[in-house]
């Protein structure tokens, strides 16, 4: 018996004849799973698709669409057992790119039909769900910037253009993040904290690399003082993302926590997965192992302990008593 799921599809997403790329994915996974597809509309949503699949039981859950609808879809199967597939046609594809999940229609789907899992953290923003980052000040300017005419006529390039226009009007604000154990407070142009994010979002790229699941957050703060430390910073970031090292710079700051409580003077906006969705203040808080989704492959476990091989090796175990 065939494997069943899902499929919440967003016809409106990407640059591609969407009759032509639904037929695709149908003729690569029907043969192997029973597909129940659900086209996005106006006035009915991804993440309301996705709740009705998840209240019927379904077996898997798959999206294809952009960030947008991928993000609202992953939305309905946080802290469910339902495993969640992901098939990018969208402008940016940072979802895919985030997860090493391949964004061509074809590799993504035999990804799904492989059926390895991998579980990953989310996190909840505003107790909106998140899977990839919350951008608070010129991140937030720019994708507001980059609205769905922009995407379509330049694609990738609306982002890179909305950017350099944003440069010109580069706004510094101050910031107030508390963390479980700290409060720290600083001038900032951007403040991005993220759960997972490709190199490509370089706002995003303060640490050596981001984790998505150890349990924890990702914040990078970018405090250039003029428009030539903006441009600067950017590409150190980016020099950073590729190579795997964390930032060195003074106007760039990062740290790991497991939730955050930003404040800002005056209010930011705020975007989450490549969505405008209000102003700050904002908390988030990481959920951790939130999310099952197909991957291409799993990732292997590293090794936590290693005793084999010892001379005259003996080991107790210990057991608490009753009165502890």
């Amino acid at each position: 018996m065939n494997r069943t799921a899902c499929l919440i599809f967003n016809p409106v997403a990407g640059q591609g004849d969407p009759e032509l790329e639904l037929a695709q994915i149908r003729s690569i996974l029907e043969p192997e799973i029973d597909l129940d597809i659900y086209l996005t509309t106006e006035e009915l949503d991804a993440d309301e698709l996705a709740r009705a699949a998840v209240e019927r039981g379904v077996e898997a859950i798959i999206a294809s669409g952009g960030d947008g609808t991928l993000s609202a879809a992953a939305e309905a199967v946080i802290n469910t057992d339902i495993p969640f597939g992901i098939i990018s046609r969208g402008t940016a594809n940072a979802f895919a790119t985030a997860l090493n999940i391949p964004d061509t229609i074809d590799a993504a789907c035999q990804t799904i039909l492989q059926g390895k899992i991998w579980t990953v953290d989310v996190a909840a923003c505003n107790d909106r769900p998140m899977v990839l980052l919350a951008g608070i000040g010129f991140e937030a300017e720019t994708v507001e910037k980059a609205n769905r005419e922009a995407k379509n006529r330049f694609g990738m390039m609306a982002y890179i253009l909305a950017g350099i226009q944003e440069l010109q009007n580069l706004q510094r604000f101050a910031v107030e993040i508390e963390t479980e154990d700290k409060i720290i407070k600083t001038i900032a142009s951007a403040v991005t904290v993220a759960n997972a994010a490709p190199p490509t979002s370089v706002l995003a790229q303060g640490p050596a690399g981001i984790i998505f699941d150890d349990g924890l957050l990702d914040l990078t703060i970018v405090a250039p003082a003029t428009k030539t430390g903006a441009i600067a910073a950017t590409f150190h970031l980016f020099q950073t993302a590729s190579s795997g090292t964390p930032v060195e710079r003074n106007d760039i700051g990062y740290l790991r926590a497991k939730q955050f409580k930003i404040t800002t003077d005056p209010q930011q906006k705020v975007v989450i997965d490549g969505e405008i969705v209000g102003t700050t203040p904002v908390e988030i808080k990481c959920i951790p192992a939130g999310l099952k989704i197909f991957v291409p492959f799993v990732k292997e476990e590293i090794p936590t302990e290693k005793l084999e091989g010892l001379p005259n090796l003996t080991v107790e175990i210990k057991h608490s008593s009753p009165d502890n």
